[in-house]
This record gives C-alpha cells, structure tokens and sequence, in this order.
C-alpha cells in the first residue's frame, strides 16, 4: 500500500509549485498556516487556493469554537469544490468532544478530517462517530507527541488495525519533523503523511549517494568561508 504524501502548507506560490509535483497527493490547510500566508478574507483566499489545486484533495478547517457555528462553516466549506475535506478539531477549545457535530456531518457524506488528535482513545471515539460510508480522515499529531516526549508509533499501529477494514477512514500522521517519519509512517501502512514543503523536498532526494552527499557538504562549507573570507 502506498502512502499517500499531502504538502502542509497555505502560501498561494508554493501550492501552485507543488500541487505540478508528482510525489505531491494533496494538501492540508489550517488556520494558523493561513495567518502565516497572510489570507485576511479565509473563503476568498481558500477559493484562490481551490483555483489552483482543482484534482487533489485538500483540507479547510472551521475556526469557529462553537458546535452550532462550525456546523454552519462546515457546510459552506464543503460546498466550494468536490475535491474539499473539512477539517474539524476533535475537541473545542473548551475540552468539549465534537462526536455530535463529526456524526451529523459525516452522515450528510461530507468529507472529514479530524485534526489535533493524540491519544487512540481520541481515536476510537471518532472512528465511533463516522459514517464508515463516507470518505473521512483522523489526523494524529506524531510529531507533537515526539516533542513531548511521547512514542506516537504504538497510537499509530492501534490506529491503523482499527480501520483497516474500512476502506473510508484514513489515518493521517501530521505535524512531520523529518524526512524520515515518511520511512516510519510508510513502514506502519498509514494512509496519509502530511509534510512541510522542505520535509518534501528532502524526501524526494531519497537514495542519492552519500559519497554525492559528502561532497556537497564540504563544497557548502567552502562557499560560505569563501562568502565570509575567513582568513588565518
């Protein structure tokens, strides 16, 4: 099975210059990413994105704290483009479960995904909530976890045994600190990887030469000492 690769990113430029890319599958999108692209009107701004990015899927999250008014987000974001998954977070800022908003949408066919998920029970609750009919994702934050200190591999295994009789649900490793959680998410079967533009990148120049590599280095350090002129 191959693990699908989804560029994390909101900035117009880079998705147009990665949505041109093979390796690329989709793409995912969060308030916070939006800020940093600099969007001041959010659907404007996402239907620019869906302009470019028209095939692949790609996520919009509700930024609503509210079940009443995600709902109501959730449904004007799936309207603009067949390509689109909703992003709704697991909790509200509150603590509050989402499991009566992720089971009215999921039972509308809407797509899903579930973001800033950490723990399986976090998972098996929205596994419960969803309409194994409709096309949805669970996005687990590997790379948080790690930060924390915390294996997220055994949530992932678990994860990936949950669903695997689904052919609806999929598991998505998020928030990616190296080029090698792909090697990791690819070794446990998990659906998706969502990774930076960089992370990307890197993985993309899997199997070059290490002898190349060594070469390159040196040479990088020569032309900054040559940049800098340091002299002894």
């Amino acid at each position: 099975m191959k693990t699908k690769i989804f560029c994390d990113i909101a900035d117009l430029k880079t998705i147009k210059s990665f949505n041109k890319k093979k390796i690329v599958d989709g793409f995912t999108t969060n308030p916070s990413l939006m800020r940093l692209a600099g969007a001041k009107n959010y659907k404007d701004y996402c239907l620019n994105i869906l302009k470019i990015c028209r095939a692949k899927p790609i996520s919009f999250e509700v930024f609503a704290d509210e079940p009443k008014e995600m709902l109501r987000q959730a449904m004007l974001i799936n309207k603009w483009g067949k390509n689109v998954y909703v992003k709704i977070p697991v909790v509200n800022s509150k603590g509050k479960f989402m499991g009566s908003l992720i089971r009215e949408l999921s039972s509308k066919k809407i797509k899903l995904n579930i973001t800033a998920v950490y723990t399986f029970e976090q998972v098996k609750k929205v596994f419960k909530s969803l309409d194994k009919k409709s096309k949805s994702i669970i996005s687990i934050f590997a790379g948080r976890m790690a930060d924390k200190g915390k294996d997220p591999l055994p949530i992932f295994k678990k994860s990936i045994s949950l669903v695997k009789k689904t052919k609806n649900v999929e598991i998505l490793w998020a928030s990616t600190r190296e080029a090698y959680n792909y090697l990791q998410a690819k070794q446990l079967r998990c659906h998706i990887i969502t990774m930076p533009p960089k992370i990307i990148d890197q993985v993309s120049s899997f199997g070059k030469s290490f002898n190349q590599m060594t070469i390159d280095t040196v040479k990088g350090f020569l032309i900054d000492s040559k940049k800098s002129q340091f002299s002894l």
